[in-house]
């Protein structure tokens, strides 16, 4: 090592926290050809130290340090002999500089939504928790002195099992199964689902809809559960469809509405010539409902057109027109109530979207663009801060509305949602504002920004579905298809 005896062409790191080697924290280092050569050894030049103007020296950045040839102590950025010290040289472009604050930021977002996933975990888990010691507090209460009674475990059992079905109710069943609360008889399975008590109505609907012969067999239980002997159509459709919803898929409404047409023939023989009979009706009577009582719908349906859809159904023939004017009358007069889930939240809405992602929406009145989580699904377009908010910021209806590609002198890959033929007029939405409350949007479009053309395009195609596809309409057509080739 040279001689390190003098002072007045030395740098000394004063700061022992930046990690250099502990042999720089301790001596003097020589400002020589020497010192240059420590640079390239222990990584100084690589780190982008800076040079003194004054003296020549290296000087550390991120570190306080005394220069020799001013004899002054500054700071990193800071001005030292007519230079800045510290100016970290990464050899990175500015776009490179660029995409990596984005990814910085997209990180600092992602960590941001665990975060806030983990204290809605957290809530879950308080809850359980709170609710196991209420029910000790009973059991205590009720037998003083005695443990907590296998009831009582049961019951903490039963109350996770019903959390974990709303959330996957494959894993729920599988779990109470498991734990003995339900045997793997599937008439007791159903029996579980029709009562239906702390079940999601959603999740109810979609485990029954399930292509499984053992999720079929159970849907068959369950409507075997219901006492629709002698009832009209009208009033079977209200029993059965008061313990679960209706899933968005195609096929399992399908799977669902065949189950109940077998049924109800087979308790009500010689109502209808063919269970395709009933299917079909049961779908027109379940759009009926809806055209009828959606206060969007202004175009509300007469008998004679409630007629005239569901003409040559029974076996080619025409159903009798006072059985339909009484079902007519019966959903005109009381519609079907719809059965209600736990808890005040969207959640359940979005149990099976049609697409769901991260997109960039422009603002309506400030013109920002700013990233949104966002689910397409039942029709509308749902947008959210963080991917684990309960409740949206905004929900765009796409009744009306079309979508196409647009340009963007900002933002790449952008689509737009619009009124066609209605130049000016806003767009019936509504949003989320600062004080929580929900007020009508303001846009007359909506301008969405993609991450790449391949998803801009997917996201279009699926709006477009969204927009046009009915699966009730559907599924009634190709049903229709099926009787005529009969006769």
């Amino acid at each position: 090592m040279t001689d390190i005896t003098t002072r007045e062409h030395l740098v000394r790191p004063l700061h022992r926290a930046q990690g250099e080697q502990n042999w720089l924290n301790r001596q003097w280092v020589p400002a020589s050809a020497q010192l240059r050569g420590l640079c390239r050894t222990s990584g100084w030049k690589q780190r982008g130290y800076g040079l003194c103007a004054h003296s020549g020296l290296r000087t550390i950045c991120k570190a306080k340090v005394r220069c020799s040839g001013c004899n002054s102590r500054e700071h990193r950025n800071q001005s030292c002999c007519g230079m800045t010290l510290g100016e970290e040289s990464t050899g990175l472009t500015g776009a490179e500089e660029a995409e990596i604050e984005t990814i910085r930021k997209h990180r600092q977002e992602l960590l941001d939504d665990i975060e806030k996933l983990k204290e809605q975990i957290a809530e879950v888990f308080a809850e359980i928790e709170c609710f196991q010691r209420e029910e000790e507090k009973q059991v205590a209460d009720s037998n003083p002195g005695e443990q907590i009674s296998k009831l009582s475990q049961r019951d903490k059992i039963l109350s996770l099992g019903r959390k974990k079905f709303n959330m996957d109710p494959e894993k729920g069943i599988q779990y109470l199964t498991e734990h003995q609360v339900l045997s793997s008889d599937l008439q007791e399975i159903a029996r579980f689902l029709h009562k239906g008590e702390g079940l999601n109505k959603t999740a109810i609907g979609d485990y029954l809809g399930g292509r499984d012969p053992t999720n079929i067999q159970i849907l068959q239980g369950l409507c075997g559960m219901s006492p629709i002997a002698n009832l009209n159509l009208v009033q079977a459709l209200r029993q059965f469809l008061w313990s679960f919803r209706l899933p968005g898929e195609a096929q399992k409404i399908d799977r669902m509405m065949e189950a109940f047409a077998n049924w109800y023939c087979k308790c009500n023989p010689g109502v209808f010539q063919s269970t395709d009979t009933c299917y079909v009706l049961s779908f027109s009577i379940i759009m009926l409902n809806t055209s009828l009582h959606n206060p969007n719908v202004k175009d509300k349906p007469h008998f004679e057109r409630f007629v005239s859809i569901n003409r040559g159904i029974d076996n080619g023939g025409d159903l009798p027109e006072e059985l339909l004017k009484n079902l007519f009358e019966s959903i005109k007069n009381e519609p079907f109530s719809i059965p209600e889930d736990d808890g005040n939240d969207l959640t359940h809405t979005f149990f099976n979207p049609n697409r769901e992602g991260w997109l960039l929406k422009l603002g309506g009145r400030v013109k920002t663009w700013k990233r949104r989580w966002f689910i397409l699904t039942d029709n509308c377009l749902y947008y959210f801060e963080y991917t684990t908010d309960k409740e949206p910021l905004g929900i765009i209806p796409l009744e009306n509305l079309s979508v196409r590609k647009v340009d963007d002198p900002k933002k790449p890959n952008c689509f737009e949602l619009f009124i066609p033929n209605c130049k000016g007029q806003k767009i019936k939405a509504c949003k989320t504002d600062g004080d929580g409350k929900v007020v009508e949007g303001k846009h007359q479009s909506y301008k969405i920004s993609a991450a790449t053309p391949a998803e801009r395009d997917e996201w279009i195609e699926a709006i477009r579905t969204s927009i046009t596809q009915d699966p009730f309409y559907d599924l009634v057509s190709a049903r229709k298809k099926k009787i005529a080739s009969k006769n």
